[in-house]
């Protein structure tokens, strides 16, 4: 029911779209779309917006998602630190696989789609980068274009604070916005976790930002409105796709459904972590196996259907997948927990399922028996805006106001090896318990 009712909002925003700013869009040429992720993001965070743009008939060679090798911002920018990168460092990257995209695809210019952090990284691209004349339109999602402070006294030398060095010369030009490529913002009317006047969500309660919600829009830009969204749904809700869609293409969309396919293939990437903070770099010696499992009990259906000992590159090589199939990928790698990953029937092919072993919670190792987490990529939890239930229950640690926390934990006993369901309104996903003395760990990872 949720799910119908956010359609029905979506596809009341397509129909206002085409007079968002007062006009309507006049339509271009299909350009190759680089999707650019968010702090501490991966490319697979994509995945259901790239399935949206195919199924409404965007060439899936005209799609593609960057996978920055070090998606976690300093705390200090201009400071190296092990496992992050500085605005520059994420900037050069993006540079580099738009130039890739032009070359392969032959197009003059590209549209730019970015989230959160994606944001900085493509304002400093196209205002330091050379990117503007690369580049036709840049739609961003929940984008900290004014920080999520404007402070003298915290987050100093940090390109998410709006009174950095960083951030006042990417708003330095009149507008705004840079002349000949298009702007377009995407955000929530209140529930952006990172567009609040308390400090509350960046460790600062009771300070006051200098921002309101209203902190992602632009002088100059396209700037709408999408009520209800939290932070990340800003980028990957069915509303903002087509939102961006209606952008970038001046069409509406004429689904916002996933069309399944005849054919699925799937491929991805395992990564880990360095300093304490997540990479996009693949783990090599890693060993990905794949089981097709039951959606109701999570229990394996047969023997392996996949396995892959990674090479440098940390891919684990693509496999024949059923539309309607849900499966547990097993992903081991040296230094980390067996981590059990279970997911939904992927409908279409993707090549972004990234996977990263689950790190344990400083709980996890004092426990005796298992651990079962709970992960929203895509979004967050909403107390009382969504269902959300772990085991049959609402779990703990959520708290209610503006969704800010994407993963839950159950502990349960080791024996006897049981499902566990998880269920984030209409997606609901079972998962089996591995003992945590074995080193396991399970992780219900939710798609929509």
């Amino acid at each position: 029911m949720l799910a119908r009712l956010r359609n029905t909002v979506a596809a009341f925003l397509i129909a206002c779209l085409a007079f968002v700013g007062g006009h309507a869009q006049a339509a271009e040429p299909q350009l190759p779309i680089v999707f650019v992720h968010g702090n501490g993001d991966t490319a697979g965070l994509w995945i259901t917006t790239i399935w949206r743009f195919e199924s409404n008939g965007y060439p899936r060679e005209l799609l593609h998602a960057v996978d920055l090798r070090y998606p976690t911002a300093r705390s200090v920018d201009d400071k190296p630190q092990p496992g992050r990168s500085s605005a520059s460092d994420v900037m050069r990257q993006l540079a580099e696989e738009v130039a890739g995209v032009r070359q392969r695809t032959g197009a003059a210019k590209a549209f730019l789609v970015a989230q959160s952090r994606g944001g900085n990284t493509v304002r400093n691209y196209l205002k330091n980068g050379g990117g503007a004349a690369q580049v036709a339109a840049a739609v961003l999602c929940g984008a900290v274009n004014h920080g999520v402070i404007v402070s003298e006294q915290h987050l100093v030398g940090s390109e998410f604070n709006g009174a950095s060095v960083f951030m006042k010369d990417l708003n330095s030009t009149p507008g705004e916005v840079l002349p000949g490529v298009r702007f377009m913002t995407i955000r929530s009317d209140n529930n952006d976790k990172f567009a609040q006047p308390d400090g509350r969500f960046i460790g600062l309660a009771n300070v006051a930002t200098g921002l309101g919600t209203d902190a992602p829009e632009l002088a100059g830009a396209t700037n709408v409105v999408l009520p209800g969204v939290d932070h990340r749904e800003t980028g990957y809700a069915p509303a903002a796709f087509a939102t961006m869609y209606r952008f970038l293409t001046g069409e509406d969309p004429k689904t916002l459904d996933i069309v399944p396919e005849a054919q699925v293939a799937l491929d991805g990437k395992i990564s880990g972590f360095e300093g304490g903070a997540p990479t996009n770099i693949g783990i090599a010696g890693a060993t990905i196996t794949v089981f097709r499992v039951s959606p109701q009990t999570g229990e394996r259906q047969g023997g392996p259907v996949h396995r892959k000992t990674t090479d440098a590159d940390g891919l684990w090589r693509p496999f024949r997948a059923e539309a309607d199939a849900a499966y547990e990928f097993v992903a081991e790698a040296p230094g980390y927990p067996v981590t059990h990953i279970y997911r939904s029937p992927f409908p279409r092919s993707s090549s972004v399922v990234h996977l990263r072993p689950q790190v344990l919670g400083k709980d996890d190792g004092a426990a005796a028996g298992a651990a079962v987490y709970m992960s929203r990529p895509r979004g967050y939890f909403g107390v009382g805006r969504d269902k959300i239930l772990l085991d049959s229950s609402p779990p703990s640690g959520i708290p209610p106001g503006v969704p800010s926390v994407s993963s839950a934990r159950l502990a349960v006993a080791a024996e006897p090896q049981r499902t566990v369901l998880g269920r984030f309104n209409d997606e609901q996903i079972a998962a089996r318990t591995w003992p945590l003395q074995d080193n396991h760990v399970s992780v219900i990872e939710l798609t929509y």
